[in-house]
């Protein structure tokens, strides 16, 4: 495959029914090649014992590719642009990890890759029946994470406005770190403040925010109340939530008001909404392919685990303007039979791991 053909598959428009495994030779030969490569990249190429231009061929070898993702904690994000841009690509932002595990690590979201995730955004709240015309409060952080970003871009291309409470969720992980639980929930009852403030003054349609933050909206009678009369929909993402709690939140703190999660991380450039339906009783989540999937594996080996089994996710983005293979991510789950004609597996039961390169993982509210 040459530049032009490669640049043809990335270009492909949104809804185009693009080969998984085209994709990722199509990735290889642009992030790879003198001309139109990533320089963070080709500064590697030559540390891989395997050639990506001629060995990676189909969406199992991305698991050749070796961990690299913490050299994003500090790499030059000038580093991150695919020279086939030319100078003229429109960055979105610079967005961070959590910083759960370490110092976090940063991204770019070019624009092209924007409107690729929240085309598929908008079909998937299409098929759940979302609201359009109606605000959003968003009860998550701004920057330096994509969570406000993303939000504000599901509310505008709905055709409603976006409301946020200021929410810092690393002072809330260090808190617990430092074993000082009760300013933790003092912080927390400060947002949920902020909340109320919102949902008093302003009709809101839809809330996207934390199970957390979630849980604790559902201990306040008058918040739940306000909630009860105007949301249309909510939306959890930033931290697992298991299948007691979902169910209690959905049948009985909220009735009648569709909830769904939104697994992704910052690392993918992208997220999937769950499923409509469950997978004994766990919420599911599809690999939101071609261009982002997800891969259950064996920890210790690395290798992918059986339809059924528990392992660790891992996360690979292919596109035009990103290329992060291979990246093992801070969760374990269940892995799930995939649609048909889907890349990557599906995946059930997301939940932290104990342990992430030897540090503790601290979740806290995000």
């Amino acid at each position: 495959m040459n530049s032009a053909d490669a640049l043809a598959v990335l270009d492909a428009p949104p809804d185009a029914d693009v080969d998984p495994d085209e994709l990722v030779r199509a990735a290889m030969q642009w992030h790879f090649s003198p001309d139109t490569g990533t320089p963070f990249w080709l500064e590697r190429l030559e540390r891989l014992d395997f050639d990506p231009r001629t060995d990676v061929r189909t969406t199992d070898d991305l698991l050749l590719f070796p961990q690299v993702v913490d050299d994003f904690r500090h790499v030059p994000v000038e580093d991150l642009l695919p020279r086939g841009y030319g100078g003229r690509a429109e960055v979105i932002g610079v967005f961070e990890s959590g910083g759960t595990t370490g110092a976090p690590k940063r991204v770019l979201y070019l624009a092209d890759w924007m409107e690729v995730e929240m085309a598929n955004a908008m079909r998937a709240m299409d098929a759940r029946g979302y609201p359009r015309g109606v605000h959003w409060l968003s009860m998550g952080p701004a920057g330096p994470h994509d969570y406000a970003e993303l939000t504000g871009q599901h509310a505008r291309r709905r055709g409603g406005v976006r409301f946020a409470v200021d929410f810092d969720p690393r002072w809330v992980r260090l808190c617990l770190r430092d074993g000082r639980a009760e300013e933790s929930e003092r912080y927390l009852d400060h947002v949920l403040a902020q909340t109320a403030t919102v949902l008093s003054s302003q009709r809101i349609g839809a809330i996207q925010a934390p199970p957390p933050l979630l849980e604790r909206l559902a201990r306040d009678e008058r918040l739940v109340d306000m909630v009860r009369d105007q949301v249309q929909v909510i939306t959890w993402c930033g931290a697992s939530m298991d299948r007691d709690t979902r169910d209690v939140l959905r049948d009985e703190v909220f009735p009648g008001i569709p909830l769904y999660g939104l697994y992704g991380s910052t690392m993918a450039l992208g997220a999937a909404f769950e499923r409509t339906a469950t997978d004994d009783g766990d919420s599911v989540f599809d690999s939101p392919s071609p261009h982002v999937s997800y891969t259950v594996v064996d920890p210790d080996t690395g290798k992918p685990v059986a339809v059924g089994e528990t392992g660790q996710v891992v996360m690979h983005h292919l596109s035009k303007s990103a290329l992060l293979p291979n990246n093992r991510e801070r969760d374990a789950a269940r892995r799930v039979g995939a649609p048909d004609g889907s890349a990557g597996h599906s995946v059930a039961d997301v939940h932290p791991l104990e342990t992430f390169t030897g540090v503790p993982v601290i979740t806290g509210a995000y």
